[in-house]
């Protein structure tokens, strides 16, 4: 019986493109589209690998984990309801999950990868239009936003710095211009955040036009969160 149902399955699959209730066009169209967003729009500015691979990887997660939750607990009577708001928290809690601060432009991306995939796994029980219109939407505003709201390649990195004498504005241009011989980039913009004059160190954010060898200045500075959530 189960391999009947097996090979019933697979005559679906390739006479309807569904597989049980998993529409594969609608994960295909999810993986394509989380693909485009961060490939074209995402990595082509940030050079972040490690993003790359978490914002592909939770869009194939998410989109079976709503699967999941919406068909395979249709059956459990008056369960679904709360399998489905219990996984939801899950959903958004993991926004919470990492262990260091994760930047506004990547929390926009993995927001917006999380809400398209739970919309196209969705999108099973509705018509491929429906489906495709947010999808197309979303990638368009940002697009727009990229393009025209970022059009400068302005990135900002925290920086351990320990000539603290140099952090006053009579020695502004000093201080620029020893990060900028430092780091090796082009910086427009440097704000102080915590100083420890125990050890002569300070929290800086310094703002630079990315390169093509800004990907030497790294992102694995430790710090406490209220040494540098008020550094804007």
């Amino acid at each position: 019986m189960m391999d009947y149902d097996f090979f019933s399955m697979c005559t679906q699959l390739f006479t309807t493109g569904t597989f049980g209730h998993l529409s594969v066009v609608n994960f295909l169209i999810n993986t394509l589209v989380v693909w485009i967003m961060v490939h074209f729009l995402y990595y082509r500015k940030s050079k972040r690998r490690d993003f790359y691979f978490t914002f592909m990887l939770l869009g194939v997660a998410i989109y079976f984990l709503v699967y999941s939750m919406i068909f395979v607990l249709e059956d459990m009577k008056g369960k679904t309801g709360i399998g489905i708001g219990i996984g939801l928290f899950g959903i958004f809690s993991i926004m919470r999950y990492r262990t260091d601060a994760m930047p506004v432009r990547e929390m926009t991306y993995l927001f917006s990868i999380i809400c398209l995939s739970v919309i196209n796994a969705l999108g099973s029980a509705i018509s491929l239009l429906e489906s495709l219109v947010p999808n197309f939407f979303v990638l368009l505003a940002m697009f727009l936003c990229e393009v025209f709201l970022l059009k400068t390649n302005e990135q900002s990195k925290l920086v351990l710095y320990d000539k603290v004498k140099l952090i006053t504005p009579e020695k502004r241009d000093e201080l620029i211009a020893d990060l900028t011989e430092r780091l090796g980039v082009e910086i427009t913009n440097v704000t102080v955040g915590s100083v420890d004059y125990l050890r002569d160190t300070a929290i800086l954010r310094v703002y630079y036009i990315e390169g093509k060898s800004s990907d030497s200045i790294n992102n694995t500075l430790k710090v406490k969160r209220e040494e540098w959530e008020e550094v804007n």
